[in-house]
């Protein structure tokens, strides 16, 4: 028998709770979910809106909000997420210091990247933590980055009951990523941001996750992605050799 805490916190708890309707019974609309909850119709909008912030809720084009990609059971990986960050985290801030941009660590969902955990970078302007958030994988640095160093049929198994991706042109793009031994994300996904992705593989050349340099598309240059694709290959290293040690 669970107790109920001494001092709950209301608004964790009407967010769990509207977490789980979402999961277990469906859509809702706003009306209905504040019923549910026993709040306002106000309340109930700002909890479904951080919902969706966080991915544990999608608005559909109805206005009806349904279960996110966060609640959606994630592919397993080949190492704990747990691990990855904990390997990862220092090598991750290493990176930023040297390049100064902000660093994500992300793993393949499905279809979708989720982003485990971001170092972020000190400049006034610069791309914030994404940790917890979830995008298509095809769009990303890293997702693109994880899926080319995957075999092409595991690939097309994840494609090709997909409505929204065009698995002739995602086959093109992956090819050209593992000619240059990097992914681009240019604006793809949110407008004034650039990333850039390598793969973090095991030690059979498996891919278990991604990591990305992530800047504001102002201090994006061409003629410094070699260093930067330098500077990624060496921590994307450093992961893969601590992980091995684990």
């Amino acid at each position: 028998m669970k107790n109920k805490p001494p001092y709950p916190i209301a608004s964790v708890d009407h967010a769990l709770h509207l977490a789980t309707l979402l999961q277990q019974e469906g859509p809702l609309r706003v009306s209905e979910a504040a019923d549910r909850l026993g709040v306002s119709a106000s309340t109930a909008h700002r909890l479904l809106s951080m919902l969706v912030y966080r991915s544990y809720a999608e608005q559909r084009p109805d206005r009806s909000y349904e279960a996110g990609a966060a609640l959606r059971p994630a592919a397993a990986t080949r190492a704990p997420v747990a691990l990855l960050r904990q390997v990862a985290v220092p090598h991750m801030h290493a990176l930023m210091a040297a390049v100064q941009e902000s660093v994500n660590l992300v793993v393949l969902a499905g279809t979708e990247a989720r982003f485990v955990t971001t170092a972020e970078c000190t400049q006034t302007l610069r791309v914030g933590s994404r940790a917890g958030h979830t995008l298509p994988a095809r769009l990303t640095s890293c997702g693109k980055a994880i899926l080319a160093a995957m075999r092409p049929a595991d690939v097309t198994a994840l494609y090709e009951d997909s409505s929204d991706a065009d698995l002739v042109s995602l086959r093109r793009e992956l090819t050209l990523v593992r000619t240059r031994g990097f992914a681009i994300n240019n604006q793809s996904t949110e407008a004034g941001l650039v990333a850039l992705g390598v793969a973090v593989c095991d030690s059979q050349g498996r891919p278990i996750a991604g990591v990305a340099i992530a800047m504001p598309s102002i201090r994006f240059r061409r003629d410094r992605i070699p260093g930067w694709i330098r500077a990624l290959a060496g921590c994307a290293a450093d992961i893969e050799h601590d992980l091995e040690l684990r």
